[in-house]
């Protein structure tokens, strides 16, 4: 495919393919129209709260670490940093193939809030690319505001001796909740394909965090693998013993719900 041996940081030249991949469906289908009319005012309202509330809280956080940091911390913090990917990994993965396998559009308060865009993804994967920075991360930042809260309660509330002994783990739940925020960006970057600033393509590049062409193997139909999309290190391991194919059976022969069935109806639907 183009682009294969691109340098770090190129921008790809994009092959019929890929291309074609890029417009799949695309935001004249149906399911994707219907789906898109669906975001709400109150929908955005609650959205531009929790950006602010979760960025507002970062930056104290930040500012926090930053003053109680000691170079003797360093191999802790290393450590934390790179488990803090992986579990954001893992979690991000646990939360896209759940929506993406299971419930419905019609559920209440969670289905058209929460479970319609991963709807509308499958059919117009390109939409996310248009979203602004508010619709592509408010959710994320819903989910990680109880965590940096309880941080900042812990920075405004505990001795310095209390905060010194937990430095190395608050610094694990912080690249957690970061790693946790920029989930979805770094899914949206995975869709882009031209314009991205050279540092974005640099992480891809390097698989610091999702690259393109990594991610591209979920959006084969029916859209059964490579659920992580923080940082996609896990993708393989857990394809190769089957993980998320083991607990959708289990979960089929206790409840008989079929996998991706609301996923599917979205899908086919053709006016």
């Amino acid at each position: 495919m183009a682009g294969a041996e691109d340098g770090p940081g190129q921008q790809p030249e994009l092959d019929e393919d890929e291309a074609a991949y890029c417009r799949r469906w695309g935001a004249q289908h149906a399911g994707a129209r219907e789906l898109a009319a669906l975001y709400s005012p109150g929908k955005r309202f609650q959205e531009w709260c929790c950006v602010v509330l979760c960025f507002s809280l970062i930056a104290h956080n930040s500012v926090h670490l930053l003053l109680l940091a000691r170079w003797e911390h360093m191999p802790l913090v290393i450590l934390g940093v790179v488990a803090g990917a992986l579990i954001a990994d893992f979690l991000s993965g646990l939360v896209h193939w759940g929506a993406d396998t299971w419930g419905s559009v019609e559920l209440p308060i969670v289905g058209k809030a929460f479970i319609r865009p991963f709807r509308e993804h499958h059919i117009d994967p390109t939409a996310i690319t248009r979203h602004d920075f508010i619709e592509t991360n408010g959710d994320n930042c819903l989910v990680t505001l109880l965590p940096l809260l309880n941080m900042a309660y812990k920075f405004c509330t505990q001795s310095p001796e209390a905060l010194e002994q937990l430095y190395p783990w608050e610094c694990f739940v912080f690249c957690l909740m970061i790693f946790g925020t920029f989930t979805n960006q770094i899914h949206k970057w995975s869709h882009t394909y031209f314009g991205l600033p050279r540092w974005v393509t640099l992480l891809q590049d390097w698989h610091v965090i999702l690259p393109r062409k990594h991610h591209r193997i979920h959006h084969v139909s029916p859209h059964e693998t490579y659920f992580c999309i923080t940082t996609g290190w896990l993708n393989y391991p857990l394809e190769k013993i089957g993980f998320w194919r083991r607990l959708e059976d289990i979960i089929q022969a206790l409840t008989g719900e079929k996998p991706r069935a609301d996923d599917m109806k979205w899908a086919q639907k053709i006016k």
